[in-house]
């Protein structure tokens, strides 16, 4: 860290023997100096350096017994980032000394490589922390119940856009251009989830086959934005903050989507690149009883060690880095399940939790998991501690079959209410549970009603990657189509599950590009494609800027009725004192649906009464009484609207009726009139005063 006179180099290893700072020069291809850190303090290697300041390139030699069968993989050959650097410059080549062993050797893995890694990686930069934020507040904290996500991508969202000048677009400084930040407000998003920003590297295996690892789920630096996002790589750090200054002076808030479960180094047949040099027993999980081989829970071939108080030390220290220098305002956990698991297995008060439920600044930031994982038990949806929300994949999931109807209208029930069965415990909110139906990974909603198979031959796998388990339909044509009623039916679902996933309890998250139709081409697996197939598309038909109306729609109704974001879980229990329910279950004739009364529907009603609330100050829209229909069936269903006194029903939303009908929506229906609900078809009413009784 530097001091304004010279910088204090420090790094922890429990089993290195000697630890060497070397200095490069600033094009990082010639190496000026090694210096052997003088002290060793609390299993911290450290040394003050006089006369370096900012913009110094430098890396790392660590000493130690190479000892693979025992899980030391120490090679003072080559040369290692720090795991703390801010910045990184340069990017790796896949030559065979970035190896701690000999490629091709007899003994594979347990051989010793003594080429020099140096002209071949990336390597740390000395960064100058100083940046005017102009007095903006360091965080910009949006409330639970009024947040929207938006997840996206920063090199993917602005690549294409027209309003970005070309030399900005895919970058930092391009994503808080003022057209884009406008738009995404215009659409109601209160918050924008970034995939992965922390400096990762490029597999191998893909850049052979002329790909790249779009997604960015490979770290390497935990604490160094990715200059490959960088309009000038060597100013990374102060393009990232103005983003952020950018983003919040939009009035949005900034999440990202974090990667702590596992590196870029691999498993024992993977590059030496950092944490496998400094301390490879302390930094990741080893097989018991054979060390060398390590622990795969994530799928990608080592699993970070967050039982190892220096880890989630390290852990730690990152999340408040970017909270508190950064001032993002929230993140992400990436099979966050893994980041809980303690040797035997998940634990929600696990040390890494533990940590983060104690913390002030960590208390303070949004924190969502990824609740599971590829690992033993790693599926824990609901399992978070207080504090915490999480991705909900049965939402997802069950909102998909039961708009194909695939699946009875109970189960979508519980999901419209915040899925309490996994989420109403210890006192958590509603907005513990994040919903969406599509995410970076998988379909886009617009091919999740166009294509019933993946169509991932541009990854170069025989279209075997990305998950066959798709809950999609084509509704006749496998792609694209002409037919004007396979559109329709296709423009109808997508409304559809829009409306169910902006107007149900729970936190909504949206895929950007879906509020428009942005399609994949039916790739469901597009990690690996930093190209058309993933950009985002600015160039939006007629039938895209309707849905993107649709879409602020959806949300301006989401903010004016706090009964839909309610901030406890809402009851079907009878207010004796107001004599009303603030839920109530309805069928076609404008009944109540009892518990026995469900066979076999397909379309019902979710009646909504905000009067039912606890005493105490009155919002306006507070007291509304909505009436949601879901119909699944194929055909169209007399629908009763429920009979009340002195009061009728205006219609806010009905998915059956395209713009040009739009005068239909704020029609006043009274009380008791049967409406005839389109089949697959989603209405919204409004209870309002019938003032002509």
């Amino acid at each position: 860290m530097w001091d304004g006179k010279g910088v204090n180099f420090a790094l922890f290893s429990a089993n290195a023997t000697k630890v060497e700072v070397c200095l490069f020069s600033q094009d990082g291809h010639t190496e000026l100096e090694r210096i052997t850190l003088p002290e060793y303090t609390d299993q911290i290697f450290h040394g003050y350096l006089p006369n370096i300041g900012p913009g110094q390139v430098y890396g790392y030699r660590v000493h130690g017994p190479y000892e693979p069968e025992a899980g030391h993989r120490f090679n003072p050959n080559k040369l290692l980032l720090d795991p703390y650097a801010r910045a990184h410059v340069g990017e790796l080549k896949w030559d065979p000394a970035v190896f701690g062993y000999t490629l091709g050797h007899p003994d594979d893995d347990l051989s010793f490589d003594e080429r020099d890694s140096a002209p071949f990686v990336p390597k740390c930069v000395v960064t100058d922390p100083n940046f005017d934020w102009h007095g903006q507040a360091a965080r910009n904290p949006i409330a639970w119940d009024k947040t929207v996500l938006y997840e996206t991508h920063v090199r993917g969202y602005t690549k294409l856009h027209p309003a970005v000048p070309e030399a900005l677009r895919g970058t930092y400084a391009g994503l808080h251009t003022k057209e884009v930040l406008d738009y995404i407000r215009s659409i109601g998003v209160t918050s924008v989830e970034l995939l992965p920003v922390h400096s990762f590297v490029n597999d191998s295996q893909l850049l052979e086959k002329g790909l790249t690892n779009y997604w960015g789920y490979n770290t390497i630096g935990f604490f160094a934005p990715d200059p490959r996002y960088a309009h000038d790589r060597f100013e990374c750090l102060r393009e990232f903050k103005e983003m952020v200054a950018g983003i919040h002076a939009a009035g949005l808030e900034v999440i990202l989507d974090v990667v702590y479960n596992h590196t870029a180094e691999g498993n024992e047949r993977g590059p030496t690149l950092s944490f496998k040099g400094i301390d490879n027993a302390s930094y990741y999980r080893l097989t018991a009883g054979q060390p060398r081989y390590y622990v795969n829970d994530t799928g990608t071939g080592n699993t970070v060690n967050l039982s190892h108080p220096r880890v989630i030390q390290m852990v730690t220290d990152s999340l408040r880095y970017w909270a508190n220098e950064m001032h993002v305002d929230g993140f992400r956990f990436d099979l966050g399940t893994i980041l809980a698991r303690e040797p035997n297995g998940f634990d929600n008060q696990s040390g890494f939790l533990k940590a983060c439920g104690q913390d002030p600044t960590l208390g303070s930031v949004k924190l969502i998991a990824e609740p599971w994982d590829c690992g033993p038990g790693g599926y824990q949806v609901g399992e978070f501690p207080p504090g915490w929300a999480e991705w909900n994949d049965k939402f997802r999931d069950i909102t998909r079959e039961y708009w194909k109807g695939s699946v009875p209208a109970t189960a979508l029930l519980p999901r419209l209410l915040g899925s309490p069965g996994e989420f109403d415990h210890q006192g958590r909110k509603p907005w513990a549970c994040v919903n969406f139906i599509t995410a970076h990974d998988g379909f886009t909603l617009n091919d999740c009603v166009t294509y019933e198979e993946k169509h991932n031959d541009a990854n170069g796998e025989d279209n075997k990657d990305g998950s066959s388990d798709n809950r999609s339909s084509n509704y006749g044509v496998e792609g694209p189509s002409d037919d004007p009623d396979i559109q329709r039916i296709r423009a109808r679902q997508i409304r559809n599950m829009l409306s169910t996933l902006l107007l149900s309890q729970g936190t909504p998250m949206l895929l950007a590009g879906d509020e428009f139709g942005r399609t994949q081409n039916g790739n469901n697996n597009a990690y690996c494609q930093d190209s058309d197939i993933s950009w985002v598309n600015w160039n939006i038909e007629e039938k895209g800027q309707s849905l993107i109306r649709f879409v602020s729609r959806l949300t301006a109704l989401r903010r004016r009725f706090p009964i839909l974001r309610r901030g406890r879980f809402l009851t079907e229990a009878y207010n004796e004192e107001l004599d009303i329910k603030e839920l109530t279950w309805v069928d076609a004739g404008g009944g109540e649906i009892g518990p026995d009364g469900w066979d076999g529907t397909q379309c019902f009603g979710l009646m909504l009464d905000g009067r039912a609330q606890p005493t105490g100050i009155r919002r306006r829209g507070s007291d509304a009484t909505l009436l949601m229909v879901f119909n699944a069936w194929s055909d169209l269903v007399e629908f009763k609207l429920p009979p009340t006194i002195d009061e009728q029903w205006k219609l806010l939303i009905d998915t059956n009726i395209s713009e040009e009908e739009e005068e239909r929506e704020n029609q006043i229906f009274p009380s008791g009139h049967t409406y005839g609900v389109t089949g697959h078809s989603f209405l919204m009413f409004e209870l309002e005063p019938d003032h002509h009784s």
